[in-house]
């Protein structure tokens, strides 16, 4: 007689429930990763630090005396629309970071911990913002070694830094798309940069608006990086921002409202 053996079937891996405040402690132990990150690879931090100095000295003493009959006068008009230029290229940092962990399977192996399942994205969006927060500043400083003043008060400064930070937070969801749906982080790079600069340049970030062709006016207006600049100089330097602020949390708004959805569904399919 050959006994006959049964086989018992696995029982499934039942991954714990994970409450909200422990979702949040995760999150910021994965931005923590992201941020230390750059110790091991400071050519990132000079992305963030090296190159917006350069477009600020750039912009400021090639272009500027041409551009507004001095440098100082340029200066106080061109670096709150440097700052959000470079805010805008910093979100792509984003999307190549969560492409790296994609193609590495740094994201597979995250997801298969007891953690929240949108702890991996939401600490590098997390990470982001306080990269965001140190470029800014970082400008800010050396503009003001370079001349520029705040015309405003600290409480109007705080608002634009709050304003740019959340409209930084809003563009990060169109990196993250590009991000899950690129093959590599070089395609990310390549896509991302190739669309930001005409978005960026055909703005006023770098010259009023009253300088361009009148068939390009039309766009520069509606573009959402002029409400940006135009909502950073009125509460740095002064003047009208109340409704260039309400259109850049409109835009803000809007993309995360677009964007957002189409990521996670995105990431879903791919992971």
């Amino acid at each position: 007689m050959t006994a006959t053996t049964v086989a018992t079937p696995a029982a499934p891996v039942i991954k714990p429930h994970v409450t909200v405040p422990e979702g949040l402690a995760q999150t910021l132990t994965l931005a923590w990763r992201t941020i230390v990150q750059v110790r091991h690879n400071p050519w990132e931090l000079g992305d963030y630090s090296i190159q917006p100095i350069m477009f600020v000295l750039l912009f400021t003493y090639v272009f500027g005396g041409a551009i507004a009959g001095s440098t100082g006068e340029y200066l106080t008009f061109a670096l709150p629309g440097i700052i959000v230029m470079n805010m805008l290229f910093v979100t792509m940092y984003v999307g190549m970071g969560l492409n790296t962990d994609l193609t590495k399977g740094v994201f597979d192996r995250l997801r298969s911990l007891p953690i929240a399942r949108w702890a991996p994205l939401a600490g590098r969006i997390l990470a982001d913002q306080a990269k965001q927060a140190w470029s800014i500043f970082l400008l800010l400083a050396v503009g003001m070694i370079l001349g520029f003043r705040i015309g405003t008060s600290m409480a109007s400064l705080l608002a634009a830094v709050v304003v740019l930070l959340t409209f930084a937070l809003a563009f990060s969801w169109v990196s993250v798309l590009v991000g899950v749906l690129a093959k590599d982080p070089e395609r990310v790079q390549l896509f991302g940069f190739t669309a930001l600069f005409p978005v960026t340049f055909v703005s006023n970030v770098f010259v009023p608006i009253d300088s361009m062709p009148g068939w390009l006016q039309a766009w520069v207006k509606i573009n959402p990086v002029t409400h940006l600049s135009d909502a950073a100089r009125g509460l740095m330097v002064g003047g009208p921002a109340a409704e260039s602020v309400l259109w850049s949390l409109v835009w803000a708004a809007l993309i995360a409202g677009v964007f957002a959805p189409l990521s996670l569904y995105a990431l879903r399919r791919r992971v």
